[in-house]
């Protein structure tokens, strides 16, 4: 199906109606293959001579029958003959604004689906698919001829009346239809040929209304068309619009088709030529084909590279019979002609969201000009046009041939997306949040695969961040998520998700956890950013004061590490007291009988030694000396920024060793997320170790992340490794490390 094939009983292009006496929308190019088109004027005339003979097949349904033995030879044409003349008698009289009767419409849609390789079932509700909405027949009436499957697909294309629903009735029909597609993706397959036909016949309306539909094609069931992997829909349905919506640009890239066809040369056809007897000296069966770009591409590829020169035109596609033989070819064509090898992907191994598999590779011609390549088997090609259409239905058991070629292929009934989709469309508070939130998320056309650490994989829209996984595996229990890790990484909530990452999310305990406003930044999912907005609308008092308090101090206080154990913890970020200045010191904890130092000896009689604040030094660090003012000399790690400072001004170290003495005096630092009771664990596992607490401070949180710097003394300086891990075994805390001192300038 190609754009530039009109309707013959439309009185003009399907364009706004300015352009409706221009002659032809489409320029007729020698290399595009046509494909036949229906002929609406002879089928009106056979539809008003009513149906035929009670068991011969009408001749209005013989495209429909010839079309649906193609690709199912052994098919029941019964349904379709009885479904036919439940129709055409049920529409008799009816007319379109075209002026033919209405049942070509049904006939049509009917047929285009026929044309993909719809099986019996889609072809017969497809006949019916506007009885119940515009005649007297009824859904039971469908059921008890037809059966159950029937029923349902009809019922899930019926629109809802606007009496019932007024404004609301467009986006409440739309989300009635995805719920039926969540059960049977057969139903948009229907809707999308249905709207195919719609749009080919959209001259008769007005401009108005014509941008109208146009819109809503562009918006929504383009998208869905590319979801479900219906190429042939979709790239129709696209130059419709582009035709609709952009009259300029269309006439300008149909005049840059219609120069490029006029030309003598054609390097798409050389190349193929050359690449047939590359692939003929390999003895690889294949077959070569010139593959025009339809009109939304080659705007595209115009906008993208500016002028264009005869290989932008098209690509090439390579048919194969066995997936093998796609890797031979691509072997060949790489050995004996000049690849782009920055233009090689491979949807065979790893095949897109919608289905889609194939080899994309380009070669480079010797005049400068390159040629993209697709290079498929028969049977991918099939489902790269027809999508999940081609795949018959979905709920029949799969043949042994079906299931011996498609036996790793992810389901295609509930496809990742639309499972998001019909979850979040429930919380949607209202028609106009649906339908604005439905044109966003459809809007993001591309999908990444990210991998849990369990082994199981979450599917999200490009651009997606932690909070959106966050919300895409644990739903509103996310509220409680404190951080992530990505690629055994730390990462925060608003990083940016790439394709193929592993995400590990860090849960806190609280089951009364809120999230954060801030996060609507960074959520990107309809799911996600309907479960943070109802969670806020539903608790405004939190809600308020997370846009009113000034940034909260985790500061710890004396008390809560004198009463460490005993469950103290931050409070809620409503009640906490304004913030102390970030590094501000908490107080010192008192302390009786506290041990000695770690003792340095100096290679400096009656020097007094000091150990350094800036490093802590403790038994066994590798240290050095310095003389100050007074006599004394002050102990420094050798990695200390310090020495390197006092180094280059020319000041002399001083010899330094550890003595005896054991216990040491050390600062540590503790990166978590904040936590209820994160201070009183984390101190009682100090304190568990033989730490005693000098001095503490707790910088205020961000992005829910807490520096904790802690100067503590232990008995001995071997501990050290010990209280370490015990303080990195504590929830909710990630890093534990030595104070590192300053850089130069820093």
């Amino acid at each position: 199906m190609s754009a530039e094939a009109t309707n013959p009983a439309t009185p003009g292009p399907v364009v706004s109606s300015a352009q409706a006496a221009s002659g032809p929308l489409t320029p007729t190019v020698p290399r595009r293959k046509a494909r036949p088109r229906i002929d609406l004027r002879r089928l009106g005339r056979a539809a008003l001579l009513g149906p035929a003979a009670r068991d011969r097949l009408p001749d209005a349904i013989g495209h429909v029958a010839e079309a649906h033995r193609a690709h199912h030879p052994d098919a029941d044409l019964e349904p379709l003959r009885r479904a036919y003349v439940l129709a055409e008698s049920s529409h008799r009289g009816q007319m379109r604004k075209s002026g033919e009767p209405y049942i070509t419409h049904p006939l049509a849609v009917t047929l285009i689906l026929a044309e993909l390789g719809a099986e019996t079932t889609t072809l017969t509700a497809s006949l019916l698919h506007d009885t119940v909405e515009d005649t007297d027949v009824t859904l039971d009436q469908v059921r008890e001829q037809f059966g159950e499957e029937v029923r349902f697909l009809v019922d899930g294309v019926t629109k809802l009346e606007k009496v019932d629903y007024g404004a609301a009735a467009e986006p409440e029909t739309f989300r009635k239809m995805l719920v039926a597609t969540g059960n049977d993706v057969r139903v948009m397959s229907i809707k999308l040929a249905d709207r195919l036909h719609n749009m080919r016949t959209l001259g008769v309306m007005r401009p108005e209304k014509q941008a109208r539909i146009a819109k809503v094609t562009r918006d929504v069931l383009i998208p869905l068309a590319e979801r479900l992997g219906v190429q042939a829909l979709k790239t129709e349905l696209e130059d419709l619009v582009f035709a609709i919506l952009l009259p300029e640009e269309y006439q300008h890239t149909r005049e840059l088709i219609v120069d490029n066809a006029s030309r003598s040369d054609d390097p798409l056809a050389e190349t193929a030529d050359e690449m047939r007897t590359v692939l003929r000296d390999a003895d690889i069966q294949a077959e070569v084909l010139i593959r025009p770009r339809h009109f939304v591409s080659v705007h595209r590829v115009a906008r993208k590279r500016g002028r264009l020169r005869g290989a932008d035109f098209g690509r090439l596609l390579v048919l194969v019979n066995e997936d093998a033989d796609c890797y031979g070819v691509l072997g060949e064509l790489h050995t004996c002609m000049t690849p782009v090898v920055s233009e090689f992907k491979d949807f065979i191994a790893v095949p897109k969201f919608n289905l889609y598999q194939s080899l994309h590779t380009a070669l480079a011609r010797e005049d400068g000009q390159v040629t993209e390549v697709l290079i498929r088997t028969h049977q991918m090609h099939q489902v790269a046009e027809a999508g999940v259409i081609a795949l018959g239905n979905p709920y029949a058991p799969p043949s042994e041939e079906q299931a011996a070629a498609d036996g790793e292929r992810v389901d295609p009934t509930r496809p990742g997306w639309l499972s998001r989709l019909l979850d979040w469309q429930e919380a949607a508070p209202d028609p106009d949040t649906f339908w604005s939130t439905l044109r966003e998320d459809l809007a993001q056309d591309r999908e990444i695969t990210v991998f849990r650490p369990d082994g199981g994989t979450l599917g999200l829209p490009e651009g997606a961040t932690c909070v959106d996984a966050a919300y895409a595996q644990y739903g509103e229990d996310a509220h409680a998520c404190i951080g992530a890790r990505v690629n055994g990484r730390l990462a925060t909530l608003s990083t940016v998700l790439r394709d193929g990452d592993t995400v590990q999310l860090l849960m806190g305990q609280d089951p009364a956890s809120e999230p954060s406003r801030e996060w609507l930044e960074h959520a990107h999912t309809p799911g996600a950013r309907i479960a943070i907005q109802r969670w806020l609308a539903t608790h405004p008092a939190s809600a308020a004061a997370q846009e009113e308090a000034p940034a909260p101090s985790l500061q710890a206080s004396e008390a809560a590490f004198r009463s460490a154990g005993e469950g103290l913890s931050p409070r809620p970020a409503a009640d906490r007291p304004a913030a102390a200045h970030a590094g501000e010191p908490g107080p010192a904890v008192p302390s009786v009988d506290r041990p000695a130092a770690a003792e340095a000896v100096v290679d400096q009689p009656g020097a007094s030694v000091r150990l350094a604040g800036c490093c802590t030094p403790v038994p066994p660090d590798e240290v050095t000396g310095f003389a100050v003012r007074g006599g004394a000399v002050t102990v420094h790690r050798v990695e200390c920024a310090a020495v390197a400072r006092m180094k280059s001004a020319g000041r002399a170290e001083v010899g330094v060793r550890w003595g005896d003495t054991t216990a040491c005096r050390v600062t540590l630092v503790a990166e978590s997320f904040g936590r209820p009771h994160l201070l009183a664990d984390l101190t009682e596992a100090m304190a568990l170790e033989g730490a005693e607490i000098v001095s503490a401070t707790v910088e205020p949180p961000s992005e829910q992340r807490v520096r904790h710097t802690y100067t503590v003394e232990l008995p001995d300086a071997a501990h050290l490794p010990a209280l370490m891990r015990a303080m990195r075994n504590v929830p909710g805390v990630y890093d534990v490390g030595r104070a590192q001192p300053q850089t130069p300038g820093a």
